[in-house]
């Protein structure tokens, strides 16, 4: 391989905190087809940054993204991460150094799950003391256990747990940049929840840098540091935090793609400890709880659930520090309790 490519790939792949992406003006025209998939698509990432796509299907939103690691070629327009150009790398050895996750999973069926996540620290010719090692980390990171799961095969995990093992994949080698394609999306309600607070944690202590495709605005509300709201051909309507876009929504397009339940949705993004906490009794009758930690979604939900009038909140030593009940979460929006009660579905 050419010197360049392999000094450039040797800078990505050192920084194993997240990496600047910058798009510009980037083109997807597929031939004989009379109207571009991706059209003069522009975007600056910060490092560290999650980024949501989203938007309805057949937007563009997973063809801009996989121009990223050149999984689909771009026709024109330009892309670089920390300064390099990736038009300019080997496509293979580009993809070895950023992280890539599907909602099909791809695992190989015949490899353990320790095989599977070693994949590319392999190619890579780590020393299988590094791999194991980062085998072995990398399954308690994502919340599984190496004794019980290294040697195991896929089809003896659930879906969810197949999903973390993904993950863990995509994070073997310690990329700066990580691709996700609807990655929670093949798995039920709870499931999905579960991983998705798993996979805030993770972000939380790596400080990848995230562009996260999804069609659900309420996983892009919960989980972006800013949303693309994106339309046909990759068109950016609105690209701004969760907040501004749910407060102040560019156009009908974006409030369209909102839908009805603003004020839910914005729960997400609002502590627990926003909230005028009642007294610790209100709550001591319940076994039911939320955490210091948790969103007024959270609390909602676990109300809703439970049925019960008040739930204690507890921190982070597990000590009760006062209780939320409904009329506490809707003083924080300015939305009445039965208000709420009838739009929890959306």
């Amino acid at each position: 391989m050419p010197k360049a490519p392999n000094t450039a790939l040797i800078q990505i792949s050192g920084k194993t905190s997240g990496a600047l992406i910058e798009l510009n003006n980037v083109t997807k025209q597929y031939p004989n087809q009379p109207v571009a998939a991706v059209e003069n698509f522009s975007m600056t990432v910060q490092p560290g940054e999650l980024i949501m796509f989203v938007g309805p299907s057949g937007c563009g939103k997973t063809t801009t993204m996989k121009m990223i690691n050149r999984i689909i070629e771009p026709t024109s327009g330009s892309i670089s991460i920390d300064g390099r150009d990736v038009l300019s790398l080997n496509p293979s050895e580009l993809r070895r150094h950023i992280g890539y996750v599907i909602q099909q999973i791809g695992l190989f069926p015949h490899m353990t799950i320790a095989e599977n996540i070693a994949v590319v620290p392999k190619l890579l010719g780590w020393t299988k003391e590094k791999t194991s090692d980062r085998v072995q980390e990398l399954l308690t990171t994502v919340g599984l256990e190496p004794g019980d799961f290294a040697h195991r095969y896929p089809k003896q995990l659930s879906g969810g747990q197949q999903q973390r093992v993904g993950v863990a994949r995509a994070l073997a080698a310690d990329p700066p940049v990580m691709l996700m394609d609807e990655p929670f999306g093949a798995t039920d309600p709870i499931t999905r929840e579960k991983l998705q607070a798993e996979f805030l944690r993770l972000q939380a202590s790596l400080g990848k840098t995230i562009i996260f495709v999804t069609h659900d605005f309420d996983e892009a509300v919960r989980l972006g540091d800013r949303i693309a709201v994106l339309s046909n051909r990759s068109q950016i309507e609105q690209f701004d935090t969760p907040a501004n876009i749910l407060t102040n929504p560019a156009n009908e397009y974006v409030s369209s793609f909102i839908g009805r339940g603003t004020a839910i949705k914005r729960l997400v993004l609002v502590p627990v400890t926003a909230a005028k906490l009642g007294p610790a009794s209100a709550a001591t009758r319940t076994t039911s709880f939320v955490q210091t930690t948790d969103s007024l979604r959270d609390a909602l939900d676990a109300l809703v659930l439970t049925g019960a009038s008040a739930l204690a909140v507890r921190d982070e030593e597990n000590r009760i520090v006062g209780s939320i009940n409904m009329e506490a979460i809707s003083a924080v929006l300015g939305v009445e309790v039965p208000l709420l009660a009838r739009t929890t579905e959306n």
